[in-house]
């Protein structure tokens, strides 16, 4: 292989690696620059506290709002007070917020991770599906509304600008219907084993009471034992002395 080839299978050797060390910084990068949610589940019929964090701005400009929507299937929406910000409601016919605006006193500057909550109560009806909280993030310059919803078969990790997405399992109120019902059972089986164990303690004072006196003489049998040894040896001493 001469000079030239040998530059240049070194030259095609350092732009795959730093193409590959390109794409591999870039993944996690983009996988951040999302608006997250936490929890991204909760049960039906109860009411979960949701935060909503971010740590990038709109291409590097300073975020100075972020609004969030509440979807259909909300009982509720309250959103959480916190320093720093100012919190306004759009609410529906019902009272329940449609939209819930977060503006920080002063602009949250690109690579600052910054949170904002709510408390949120889930109907019943909304048991088994998947509700999303579109958000907008409001820039000095700019703006991104997060609201893409990934299709059937669609991987969510492919969309530039995914919605949050809380995930919502069974009816909470099942599990504590199910606990209330079993609670009379519960009693009765404790109150069982208290008898049993009031049976127990009887029968075991009985017993120590009718084996006392065995103790006592197996007992004074082993102090005689002992001072009939020490005896023998304190003898055998003198003899040897």
């Amino acid at each position: 292989m001469n000079t030239l080839t040998r530059k240049n299978s070194l030259s095609r050797l350092v732009i795959g690696a730093t193409a590959g060390l390109a794409l591999a910084l870039a993944a996690p990068l983009a996988a951040s620059a999302h608006v997250h949610v936490d929890p991204e589940s909760a049960s039906a019929g109860g009411t979960e506290t949701l935060t909503f964090s971010f740590s990038h701005g709109c291409d590097g400009s300073p975020t100075t709002a972020l609004a969030v929507d509440i979807p259909d299937g909300v009982g509720n929406a309250t959103p959480v007070v916190q320093g720093g910000w100012t919190i306004t409601r759009e609410l529906g016919a019902d009272g329940v917020p449609t939209r819930v605006v977060y503006t920080p006193d002063a602009p949250v500057e690109d690579g600052l991770k910054a949170t904002v909550s709510m408390d949120v109560l889930f109907t019943e009806a909304t048991a088994g599906t998947t509700l999303a909280f579109p958000v907008t993030q409001t820039c000095a310059a700019g703006e991104t509304a997060w609201t893409q919803i990934a299709e059937d078969g669609e991987d969510p990790h492919d969309l530039d600008a995914p919605a949050p997405l809380v995930e919502v399992g069974a009816v909470a109120d099942d599990a504590d219907a199910g606990h209330d019902a079993g609670a009379g059972h519960d009693a009765d089986a404790a109150g069982a084993d208290q008898d049993a164990d009031a049976s127990s303690d009887a029968a075991d004072a009985a017993s120590v009471t009718s084996t006392d006196p065995v103790a006592r003489w197996l007992a004074a049998g082993g102090l005689v034992a002992g001072l009939a040894a020490l005896v023998i040896v304190l003898v055998r001493g003198r003899r040897k002395a």
